[in-house]
C-alpha cells in the first residue's frame, strides 16, 4: 500500500476535517463507519442520525437527481476532504534492489573471488623474485607482457559478471514497468456513469468523489461505495468481499448498502457515492494488505499457524478425507512443478558442472605434481623459506588455470541465453497480445498438450446477432428484405423489440472506421436491436415518442420468468403488452400468430409441435439460441389485474421467432486446426447448453463428424467422477478425459476439477501440460491450477487477471496458438544456444587441458579464453536466442518432459565439430610453424613478445567459432544453415561485429591480449579453416543419426523425477535429484539457472479489483514459501530453498481443492 500506513492517513484526514466540518454535514469517519454496517442495522443508522437518503444527500450538498454542480473548487474541496477515487500502488522494487538479487547467483560469486583473488595476485610481487635459485623452475610461469598484463584478467572477468547482472536486472525491471503501464492503462479505460449538473456523463474511476450520483446497470463493477437511492431489482454478487456466492437483493428500505468491487448481477439503479478510494470496503482492505506486506515478511514464521488456519477457510472444496496432518502434506506437494526446460537445465548443468570440476582439478593436480617433481625431485632444489612466497605464487597461478578451465567449461552463458530468449519472447508476444505475467509460463506453454477454453468471447466474438427468422410463416435463413414482410408486422415487430428492452441497451456506431458496432448493455437485447437495423428501420424514434417514464409496467427478465414483458397505454386507453423470451417458454403461451398476410391466425399445439420440430430444433442444432416475439392486447376497462402473472402472461400472439447466435470469430477454426496439428488437444468448457456447445465446437473444428468424442454436461460429469460417497476418484476421472471434448453446462467447481484431473493423471506416458483460459471472479482456482493460466485482458476480471500467467489482450484464441509458437520458440533457441556453447566448450577445456598437461602452458591464455568464452557466450547468446519463430514450429508435437534437452542429433553435430576444430587447432599447435615457417611458439623462453605461432591458433580458433554459430541455428539435422538468416538482423551484426572485433585484437590487441599481428596471408588460411566448419556441418548432417546408437542423451528429466518425493519418500522434503547434488555443495554454481526466474511478484500491480480472497491467498503464498525455508534444517540453504520451490509456487489455498 506504498508508504502510507493507515494511521498516517487517517491523522492527515482528520486535520483537515477538523478545518472544513463546517461545509459538509458529516465527516469521512461518520460515513465510513456507516458503511460498515448492513442489512437493516443501516437502515436504522441512516433513520436515526440522517432521517433518510435526501438527508444524506442534503448534508453532502448534492441532489439525488441533478447530481453534483461539478465546478471545479466544489471537486477539489471533496477530494481534500474525503479522498480520491485511487488506490496507491505498492513501492517497485528499485532497480538497486534488482541488481543485488541477480548478484545473488553462485556462478557470479565464484567468478568474482576468482576474479579478486587475481587481481590482487597480479599486483602483488614477492620479495624471493629476484632469488635465482628460486626462479630457476619457472615451469609454465607468465612471460613479462602477461605479468604487466596479469590484472586484465581479473578485470576481464568482474567486467563479465557486471554485464551478466546488468542485463537480468534490467529485464526484471522493464518487465515490472511493463506491468504497471499496462496496470495503468486498463485504469484509464475504466470509465463510469455519473449525473453531474442534471447531465449524464461518463468520468474515469478516478475522478469520482464523494456526493457523485452514479448510475449503476447490469454488468458494473462498483467503483466506490455508496448508498442505493432509487432503482429497480437491484441484485448484487458480493461473493469478492464476503465469499457468499448467493446474490444479494438491494431496495432503498432493506439493504441499501452497495461496496466497491463488487458485481451488479442483475436490474439497474442510482446510488450515492459515500465512500471512495483507501476508505472504500475494498480500499481498507487493501490498505491491511499492504501494511501488512511489509509485517508479514518480518513475522513471517509466527504466523504460518494462523495463516494455515486462514488458508484452511479459504477451501471451498475440501475433500472429504482431509484431516489436519494430511493437509499440511498437501500444501506442499502442491508447489507447481519446476516449468519443463528449468528442470532439465538444471540437470544438464549439474552434468557440465561435474565434468567441468573434474578436467579442472586434474588440470590443478597434474601442473603442482609436475612442479614439485621437477623442482624438487629432478633439479633436487631444497625448500628455502624465502622462496615460500615465490612458490605459493605458483601455484595460485596454477589454481587459476584450473578456475579457467572451470570457467571455460561451465556455461555461464546459458542463464543469460534463457534469460535474453525469453525476454525477447515476452517483448514480442506483446505484439502478439499476449502479456506475460510470469516468465517460464512463455516456456511452458512450448510443451502444452491440452488446453481448455472457454467458448463466449474466446472461440466467439461475444457479439449476439440475428442470423435467423420465422417471420409470417416463412423460415428465413438469413435476414429477410424489409419489403418482403408485411408492414403491420414490422411496426408490430419495432415496437416490440424497442420497447420491451432495457433503455440503457443501445447499438452506437463503431470507435473506429471499419470496426463492427458498439454493443452497449444486454448482449441478447443488443441483437435484436441490431435486427430492426438490419431491417433498414430504427429503433430511437420509437423509444423518444414513448420514453421510460411512460412505461404503465415492466415485468423485468429473471431466471424463473425466462421473459421479459412491458405494458403500455395506447392513444385509445387500452393497453397493449409485448413480450419476449426463450422460444420454448413464450410458444407454450401463444394461442395466435401473425400470418403473412399480417393477420392473427390460430395457434394450436399441434402447430407448436410442428414448428418446434421444423424451425426451432433446426435453429438450435446450428448453434443459436431461440427467441419469440410476441404481443397482447388488453381492454382499458375493467383493468386487467396486473399482480396476476399467470392470467396476464397468456394468450399471447406470436409476432416472430428469431435465432440469435454469438458468432465464432473468422480466425478461430485455423488456429484450432494449428493446435491439433502441433498436438495439442482442445477442449470447451463452457455454461452454455449442449446442444449449441456442440454446434459451436463443430464450427470451431473441436469435434470432427465421426470422431469417437464426449460431449457431456457439467451435472453428467460430476455424476462419473464420483464414487457412492460422493468423493472425487481419479481413476473415474481418467476414464472421461482423453475423449472429453466439450463440458457444457459447467460451473467454475467442474472447471477447477477437469484440470486437475488431467495434471494429475498418470493415464498418459508424459504427464499432461495443460492451458486454461478464463475470465470470471469465479475461474481464478482453474486459472491457478493449470500449468499456464490465460486472463482476458478485455472480459476478464481482475481477479481472474491476478491468477493467471498471461493476459490475452484482445481475448482471442489465436492469441494462444501465438503463445504456443513462441514457447517452442525459446525451447529450440536455446537448445541451438547449447549445441554452439557445448562445441566451444568441449574443445577450450580439451585444449586448455592437453596444453597445460604437456607443454605446462596453455596455447590459449586466460584472457584469450575469456574473450572467446565471455564474449561468444554473451554474444552468440543474443544471436542465437533471438531467432524469430516460424510456422514449422506448430507442425511437430510437443517435446514433453522425457525428450533430452540435447538430442542425438545435437550431439552429433557437438562431438562431430568438436573433433575437426580439436584436430585442426592440435595439428597447428604441433606442426604449425613448419607450416607457416615461423618462429614455434611452444617452448618460447620467458619474457618472450607474443609469438605469431600462438596468435594464429587463437584466430583460427575464433573463426571456427564464428562459422560453427552459422551451423547452430538448425538443431534438427537441417541442410540449408542459412535458411531465414535475414529474417534475424541481430544474428548477422553479431557475427560482422565479432569478426571485426577480433581483426582488432589480433592486430593491436598486443600484449594484454598475446597477440602479434598476422600477414594477409595467414589471415586468409585461419578463414580458410573456418570456412571448413559449413563444409565439414554438411558432412556430418549426412551421416544418419540411427546409426550412431552410442551417443547418449543429455538432459532428460525421467519419470521417476516426477512422481512428488513426498510420495517415494515421506521423510526426504521435496528435493529432486539435482537439487540432492546440490546438497552435497559440490555444484553451488547452478543456482544461476533457477535464479533466471527470480520473477517479480506482479501480483501487486494487478491490484485494483482484486479480492479479498485473493488477499488472502498472496498471504497463504508467503507462508508456504516460509515453511519451504523453515523445512530445511541447516540454516546455509534457507537462501537456496526459496530459489528452489518454483517461483510460481501454488499457495496452499489453492493446494488441495477437489
Amino acid at each position: 500500500m506504498g508508504d502510507m500506513t493507515n494511521s498516517d492517513f487517517y491523522s492527515k484526514n482528520q486535520r483537515n476535517e477538523a478545518n472544513h466540518a463546517g461545509d459538509f454535514g458529516c465527516t469521512m469517519e461518520e460515513l465510513r463507519s456507516l458503511m460498515e454496517l448492513r442489512g437493516t442495522e443501516a437502515v436504522v443508522k441512516i433513520k436515526e442520525t440522517y432521517g433518510d437518503t435526501e438527508g444524506i444527500c442534503r448534508r453532502l450538498k448534492t441532489s439525488p437527481v441533478e447530481g453534483l454542480p461539478g465546478t471545479a473548487p466544489d471537486l477539489e474541496k471533496r477530494k481534500q476532504i474525503f479522498g480520491q477515487n485511487f488506490i496507491p500502488p505498492k513501492k517497485p522494487k528499485t532497480f538497486l534492489q534488482l541488481v543485488w538479487e541477480a548478484l545473488q547467483d553462485v556462478t557470479l560469486i565464484i567468478l568474482e573471488i576468482a576474479a579478486i583473488i587475481s587481481l590482487g595476485l597480479s599486483f602483488y610481487h614477492p620479495p624471493g623474485e629476484g632469488n635465482e635459485g628460486c626462479a630457476a623452475a619457472q615451469a609454465g610461469a607468465e612471460d613479462e607482457g602477461e605479468a604487466e598484463a596479469g590484472w586484465i584478467e581479473g578485470a576481464a572477468i568482474l567486467l563479465s559478471v557486471i554485464c551478466v547482472v546488468l542485463v537480468t536486472a534490467f529485464n526484471d525491471w522493464s518487465k515490472e514497468k511493463q506491468f504497471r503501464g499496462l496496470q495503468s492503462r486498463i485504469e484509464q479505460e475504466q470509465k463510469f456513469t455519473v449525473v453531474r449538473g442534471a447531465q449524464v456523463i461518463q468520468i474515469p474511476v478516478a475522478e469520482i468523489v464523494v456526493g457523485d450520483i452514479a448510475q449503476v446497470k447490469y454488468g458494473d463493477l462498483l467503483p466506490a461505495d455508496g448508498i442505493f437511492i432509487q432503482g429497480n431489482d437491484l441484485k448484487i454478487d458480493e461473493s469478492s468481499l464476503t465469499g457468499e456466492s448467493d446474490q444479494v437483493r438491494k431496495s432503498v428500505d432493506k439493504d441499501p448498502m452497495l461496496l466497491s468491487g463488487t458485481h451488479v448481477m442483475e436490474g439497474s439503479g442510482r446510488m450515492l457515492v459515500t465512500a471512495v478510494g483507501v476508505n472504500s470496503q475494498t480500499g481498507i482492505i487493501f490498505t491491511l494488505l499492504g501494511a501488512g506486506g511489509e509485517e508479514e515478511e518480518k513475522k513471517d514464521k509466527k504466523a504460518k499457524q494462523q495463516d494455515g488456519a486462514a488458508a484452511m477457510e479459504m477451501q471451498p472444496l475440501k475433500s472429504a478425507e482431509g484431516g489436519d496432518g494430511d493437509d499440511k502434506k498437501k500444501a506442499n506437494m502442491h508447489k507447481k512443478e519446476k516449468s519443463v526446460l528449468q528442470g532439465k537445465l538444471t540437470k544438464l548443468a549439474v552434468q557440465i558442472g561435474k565434468a567441468g570440476l573434474v578436467m579442472s582439478a586434474i588440470t590443478v593436480i597434474i601442473l603442482v605434481l609436475y612442479f614439485t617433481v621437477d623442482t624438487f625431485v629432478v633439479n633436487k632444489k631444497p625448500w628455502l623459506p624465502e622462496c615460500t612466497p615465490v612458490y605459493v605464487q605458483y601455484f595460485v597461478k596454477f589454481f587459476i588455470i584450473g578456475v579457467t578451465v572451470l570457467v571455460v567449461a561451465v556455461p555461464e552463458g546459458l542463464p543469460l541465453a534463457v534469460t535474453i530468449s525469453l525476454a525477447y519472447s515476452v517483448k514480442k508476444m506483446m505484439k502478439d497480445n499476449n502479456l506475460v505475467r510470469h516468465l517460464d509460463a512463455c516456456e511452458t506453454m512450448g510443451n502444452a498438450t491440452a488446453i481448455c477454453s472457454d467458448k463466449t468471447g474466446t472461440l466467439t466474438t461475444n457479439r449476439m446477432t440475428v442470423v435467423q427468422a420465422y417471420i409470417g410463416d416463412v423460415h428465413y435463413k438469413e435476414i429477410p428484405e424489409p419489403s418482403a414482410i408485411n408492414s403491420q408486422t414490422m411496426e408490430l415487430l419495432v415496437n416490440a423489440i424497442a420497447i420491451n428492452s432495457a433503455y440503457t441497451t443501445k447499438i452506437l456506431p463503431p470507435e473506429k472506421d471499419g470496426a463492427l458496432p458498439r454493443q452497449v448493455g444486454n448482449k441478447t437485447e443488443c441483437g435484436l436491436l441490431g435486427f430492426v437495423l438490419d431491417l433498414k428501420q430504427d429503433y430511437e424514434p420509437v423509444r423518444s415518442q414513448m420514453p421510460e417514464e411512460k412505461l404503465y409496467k415492466v415485468y423485468t427478465f429473471n431466471s424463473v420468468r425466462k421473459s421479459m414483458s412491458t405494458v403500455i397505454k395506447m392513444p385509445d386507453e387500452s393497453f397493449r403488452m409485448y413480450s419476449k423470451g426463450a422460444s420454448e417458454i413464450v410458444l407454450k403461451k401463444c394461442c395466435k400468430i401473425l400470418s403473412a398476410a399480417g393477420e392473427a391466425r390460430v395457434f394450436r399445439p399441434r402447430d407448436r409441435d410442428e414448428m418446434v420440430k421444423k424451425v426451432i430444433e433446426p435453429m438450435a442444432c446450428d448453434g443459436l439460441r431461440t427467441i419469440c416475439v410476441a404481443y397482447r392486447d388488453f381492454p382499458s376497462s375493467p383493468e386487467p389485474d396486473w399482480e396476476n402473472e399467470n392470467d396476464i402472461l397468456n394468450d399471447l400472439t406470436c409476432i416472430c421467432v428469431v435465432g440469435i447466435e454469438d458468432p465464432v470469430r473468422p480466425e478461430v477454426p485455423e488456429a484450432i486446426r494449428k493446435c491439433q496439428r502441433a498436438g495439442i488437444t482442445v477442449r470447451m468448457v463452457t455454461g452454455d447448453n449442449i446442444n449449441t456447445a456442440r454446434a459451436i465446437a463443430i464450427k470451431c473444428g473441436i469435434i470432427q463428424p465421426g470422431e469417437d468424442f464426449l460431449c457431456i454436461e457439467g451435472k453428467e460429469f460430476n455424476r462419473r467422477i464420483r464414487n457412492e460417497k460422493g468423493e472425487i476418484e481419479q481413476e473415474r476421472i481418467d476414464k472421461i478425459w482423453p475423449k472429453l471434448r466439450v463440458l457444457a453446462r459447467s460451473s467454475p467447481t467442474d472447471k477447477h476439477t477437469l484440470v486437475k484431473g488431467i495434471i494429475d493423471s498418470t493415464h498418459t506416458e508424459q504427464r499432461q501440460v495443460v492451458a486454461v483460459t478464463g475470465d470470471g471472479t469465479n475461474d481464478g482456482p482453474a486459472l491457478k491450477k493449470a500449468d499456464v493460466g490465460f486472463a482476458m485482458g478485455i472480459a476478464g476480471t481482475d481477479v481472474a487477471k491476478e491468477a493467471s500467467d498471461i493476459i490475452l489482450t484482445d481475448d482471442n484464441f489465436s492469441s494462444i496458438v501465438k503463445a504456443v509458437m513462441w514457447g517452442r520458440n525459446v525451447y529450440d533457441s536455446i537448445s541451438k544456444f547449447l549445441q554452439f556453447q557445448l562445441t566451444v566448450n568441449v574443445v577450450a577445456v580439451i585444449v586448455a587441458f592437453t596444453g597445460a598437461c604437456i607443454t605446462q602452458d596453455s596455447p590459449l591464455k586466460a584472457v584469450q579464453m575469456l574473450w572467446v568464452n565471455l564474449i561468444m557466450d554473451t554474444f552468440a547468446s543474443l544471436a542465437l536466442a533471438t531467432e524469430p519463430p516460424t510456422e514449422s514450429l506448430l507442425l511437430r508435437k510437443p517435446y514433453g518432459r522425457n525428450k533430452p534437452l540435447i538430442s542425438r542429433t545435437m550431439m552429433k553435430n557437438i562431438l562431430g565439430h568438436a573433433v575437426y576444430q580439436l584436430t585442426l587447432i592440435f595439428t597447428l599447435l604441433f606442426v604449425g610453424e613448419k607450416m607457416f615457417m615461423i618462429d614455434s611458439g611452444r617452448n618460447a623462453p620467458l619474457h618472450s613478445p607474443p609469438s605469431e605461432h600462438y596468435t594464429i591458433i587463437f584466430n583460427t580458433f575464433v573463426m571456427m567459432q564464428l562459422f560453427n554459430e552459422i551451423n547452430a541455428r538448425k538443431i534438427h539435422g537441417e541442410r540449408n544453415v542459412f535458411d531465414g538468416i535475414f529474417r534475424n538482423p541481430i544474428f548477422c551484426t553479431i557475427v560482422l561485429g565479432t569478426f571485426a572485433i577480433q581483426i582488432v585484437i589480433v592486430q593491436f590487441g598486443g600484449k594484454p591480449f598475446s597477440c602479434s599481428p598476422l600477414q594477409l596471408d595467414q589471415w586468409m588460411w585461419c578463414i580458410f579453416i573456418g570456412l571448413g566448419e559449413l563444409v565439414w556441418g554438411q558432412v556430418i548432417a549426412t551421416i544418419p543419426t540411427s546409426r550412431l546408437k552410442f551417443l547418449k542423451e543429455a538432459g532428460r528429466l525421467t519419470q521417476k523425477e516426477e512422481i512428488p518425493e513426498e510420495e517415494l519418500n515421506e521423510d526426504v522434503e521435496e528435493i529432486d535429484h539435482a537439487e540432492r547434488e546440490l546438497r552435497r555443495g559440490q555444484i553451488l554454481w547452478f543456482r544461476g539457472l533457477n535464479r533466471i526466474q527470480t520473477q517479480i511478484e506482479v501480483v501487486n500491480t494487478f491490484k485494483s479489483g482484486a479480492s479479498f480472497q485473493g488477499a488472502l491467498r498472496r498471504q497463504s503464498s508467503v507462508t508456504s514459501q516460509s515453511q519451504d525455508v523453515t523445512n530445511l534444517s541447516s540454516p546455509s540453504h534457507v537462501s537456496l530453498s526459496n530459489v528452489l520451490s518454483s517461483p510460481t509456487s501454488t499457495p496452499p489455498a489453492a493446494a488441495g481443492q477437489g
